[in-house]
């Protein structure tokens, strides 16, 4: 027979639940004798009935379209979700669900047709479980409002909302669907688990695990899924497939592939923005796995449920929604999330196959089949423990907040102190002072309750360990102003190979970018080049031996305390793998006709190793620049203001998506002013979204000189933040200038040299002059106000660039600032 044939003609004689290699038999031996069977009806194309290859060509092209179709709206929509991200516009988290019910409302158009012309009761089941998986998106859907990193909430959120739809459906089919015949509980559970165990081998390798809480909730969120699509295909779609008389492999391919399309619109509907895309790559596939399970006798909802949720954990429990985006580059964690969870799959289809040959060598005995399932999933759980312990990434990583007390350090006077040496110690005691007193009675409780936490000074306030009742608590307490949160990046399986550039030689002559600066006049006729000056730089790190920054670094000759510090990795001397860092800090300081100030020294400190920190790795930067430690010291107690940089190159910024809101680092900002160290900032690289994209900390504050980028025509470069800055209700004008930020070349790791464009490029060409004006005027170390107004006064003009003529920003100063500074001019400018 086919798989369409009419569900009318004769049953064969032997029971649809006996063994394939039982002998036919033509009465039921404990039955009544039966007349005889009388004549078979016509067949079903005689009938008008539906031909075999019209059940599996609808099943192939319908099930290909719902598929195709959500797996395209979802990626696409991620896609753009990611696209905005990168220029800082808002998408809201709100429109995930509408994204959700449309992908519902597109699947219905396919379904919904279908359910009401087929008369067919098998094809029917399929487009009723199809119907119902819809459904369950749309309502899964709605999860996605809650905002990526509330992980503590939406986890719960999908597990209530999955086993709430697993009861309704289970309780709704109670009557009206036929159920599977019994068949043996535990050998179909053992089987399903050690199967679901080996699609999750891959994350055990690749993916991390995070806080206990985050791993509690994540697990129970899978768990969720699992129900669910174990009832709804045990209630719905095996049912119509059980004692089918049809060959074994057509009954598999059939049976998967609609099981697939089902599990593909419940993979749609579940997890987080990005974790829904590996959900995609992992779940359907166990659909084949499952129909190989399910033939001939069904398969019971508890096997089921521990396939899916084994696959489904993969991607919600190993992984961080708010590390799958493009930000990180293609060599994070999204690309380590794609290769498990397409792996996982992958695996899937395998053990589906294992399964198909397995029934068809014939059918061991109960215990025997339950005695290899048990084996198999001890050895699973043993050699995938072993795999996370040994390859893998163990321990817990989890999330922090960013605890913001409302007392916080009176700075008055300090800018009055003549002396630098004796303002900076002056400030940093202030401030040391009044974090230890202010925070002395949370400190007492957070150790009463065992809360892991770190005091802060630059900005009064205390990171501590995530977890939703220390939140609330924490909410509720008096000397707590707000509470951000603080995402920590989870480890990668491999080190990220270091970036490099495309030149192995340093230009012979100085570049483009210092000419326009008018930087190589000024070493030679003033004879001025930094030297004296301090640069501080807070970025992915620096490469140390680099020819063109290894003689300029304070801590040359292997004296890095005070000099380094590196909270990522804890690396003793300096190191870069990304390369930013490494470019930045040769643009400002460099030698070999690579940086404005060549004479400067330089300290460095590793904030953003992975291009995604939160607002206390870069206070611990910040807080270092001000008063370095040596290695191993307490900021609150071993820094030492006497070795302070004189001036800041910060080529970042700190976003929502990293924690920060607006003001998180004010304060810092301030305080480093109060201590006469200048702080430069790069205005970002979100022009293209318009006006108003200065936004981010530290390039929004008025205590910060905030620089955009120029091309070699001295034209603002499109991409360039432009103000006025509204993110804190300011308005205030930004830009404070621009510089050369395209096609900037620059130091990168291993020796390297290579061009790069950004704001990045722009920020330390300003810190390098800054360096040249205060070491030919030494008075003005300190005097941050009257360097600003210099580099102001002598900038050049700029032209700007506007996306439409009606573009205005409020004026050029929003788009160009001053203009082009102009390194020659300040410097003379310094010496009157």
């Amino acid at each position: 027979m086919h798989p369409g044939d009419d569900q009318n003609a004769p049953r064969p004689a032997t029971p649809p639940w006996a063994p394939p290699e039982a002998p036919p038999a033509t009465t039921i031996p404990w039955a009544p004798p039966a007349p005889p069977l009388a004549a078979p009806p016509a067949p079903p194309q005689q009938r008008g009935g539906v031909p075999g290859w019209v059940v599996v060509t609808f099943v192939a092209l319908a099930g290909m379209c719902v598929s195709g179709g959500t797996v395209a709206v979802h990626s696409a929509t991620w896609f753009v979700e990611q696209s905005l991200l990168a220029l800082e516009i808002d998408f809201p988290a709100a429109v995930w669900p509408l994204i959700a019910i449309g992908n519902a409302l597109l699947a219905s158009t396919v379904l919904l047709p279908a359910a009401l012309i087929i008369r067919r009761p098998r094809l029917r089941a399929v487009a009723r479980t199809w119907a119902v998986a819809t459904a369950c998106l749309a309502v899964l859907g709605l999860v996605r409002a809650i905002p990526i990193p509330r992980t503590d909430i939406a986890a719960p959120a999908l597990a209530l909302v999955a086993g709430v739809l697993a009861v309704v459906i289970g309780v709704a089919t109670r009557r009206s669907v036929r159920r599977a015949p019994a068949q043996n509980p535990a050998t179909g559970l053992l089987t399903a688990t050690a199967a679901g165990l080996a699609v999750l081998l891959p994350w055990w390798w690749l993916g991390a695990l995070g806080s206990i809480t985050d791993t509690l909730v994540t697990v129970l969120a899978a768990v969720a899924v699992g129900a669910l699509g174990g009832v709804l295909l045990n209630r719905l779609l095996w049912p119509a497939f059980v004692a089918l008389p049809m060959g074994r492999w057509a009954h598999v391919a059939v049976a998967g592939l609609a099981a697939g399309v089902a599990l593909a619109l419940l993979a749609a509907g579940s997890g987080p923005s990005g974790a829904q895309l590996g959900l995609l790559l992992t779940v359907p596939p166990t659909g084949f796995a499952l129909a190989a399970l399910a033939h001939p006798h069904g398969l019971r909802w508890p096997a089921g449920a521990a396939l899916i949720g084994l696959a489904a954990a993969g991607p919600l429990v190993f992984v961080d929604p708010e590390e799958l985006t493009i930000l990180l580059g293609t060599a994070d964690v999204g690309r380590y999330a794609l290769i498990a969870s397409a792996a996982g799959g992958a695996i899937a289809l395998l053990v589906g196959l294992a399964l198909t040959l397995a029934r068809a060598a014939g059918q061991p005995a109960v215990t025997v089949r339950r005695l290899v399932a048990a084996t198999v999933a001890i050895v699973l759980v043993v050699g995938g423990l072993g795999l996370y312990a040994s390859a893998g990434q163990p321990g817990l990583y989890g999330e922090r907040i960013f605890v913001i007390l409302k007392s916080q350090a009176d700075l008055d006077g300090l800018a009055d102190v003549a002396d630098i040496d004796d303002r900076r110690r002056q400030t940093y005691r202030r401030l040391v002072e009044h974090a230890e007193k202010t925070q002395r009675d949370l400190r007492h409780d957070l150790d009463q309750r065992g809360v892991d936490y770190t005091p802060y000074y630059l900005v009064n306030a205390v990171e501590v360990a995530d977890n939703p009742v220390t939140r609330v608590w924490l909410s509720g307490r008096d000397d707590v102003d707000r509470i951000l949160d603080s995402p920590r990046l989870r480890p990668l399986p491999f080190a990220a190979p270091p970036e490099r550039g495309s030149r192995t030689s340093a230009p012979a002559k100085p570049e483009w970018n210092l000419e326009q600066l008018g930087a190589p006049t000024v070493w030679t006729e003033l004879k001025i080049d930094g030297r004296g000056v301090v640069l501080g730089e807070s970025d992915s790190g620096v490469d140390g031996r680099h020819p063109a920054l290894r003689d300029n670094y304070r801590g040359r000759g292997g004296n890095d305390d005070y000099n380094w510090y590196d909270p990522w990795n804890g690396s003793r001397s300096p190191v870069d793998v990304g390369g930013h860092g490494t470019h930045t800090t040769g643009t400002a300081v460099g030698r070999q006709n690579i940086g404005v100030a060549p004479g400067a020294e330089w300290i460095g400190c590793v904030n953003l190793a992975r291009n995604m920190a939160n607002p206390a790795l870069y206070l611990d930067c910040l807080q270092f620049m001000l008063a370095p430690f040596p290695r191993g010291g307490d900021p609150l107690r071993d820094g030492d203001p006497a070795r302070a940089a004189d001036v800041l190159n910060n080529s970042w910024g700190c976003p929502e998506l990293e924690g920060c809101d607006p003001n998180a680092l004010l304060l810092a900002a301030r305080a480093l002013t109060a201590a006469g160290i200048f702080v430069v900032a790069s205005a970002g690289n979100t022009g293209d979204a318009g006006c108003g994209t200065v936004r981010d900390p530290l390039a929004l504050y008025p205590d910060v000189f905030t620089v955009g980028s120029v091309n070699r025509n001295r034209e603002v470069s499109t991409f360039s933040s432009r103000g006025p800055v509204t993110a804190d209700g300011s308005d205030r004008d930004k830009p404070d200038v621009v510089a050369p930020g395209e096609e900037v070349l620059s130091a990168l790791p291993g020796g390297t040299y290579g061009p790069n464009d950004g704001t990045s490029m722009a920020g330390p060409h300003v810190a390098g002059v800054v360096a040249l004006m205060w070491q030919a005027n030494p008075k003005l170390i300190g005097d941050i106000e009257r360097t600003a107004d210099l580099l102001r006064t002598t900038a050049k003009p700029a032209a700007p660039t506007f996306r439409s003529h009606s573009e205005e920003c409020g004026g050029t100063a929003n788009i160009a600032g001053a203009g082009v500074v102009d390194a020659l001019a300040a410097v003379k400018a310094a010496q009157r």
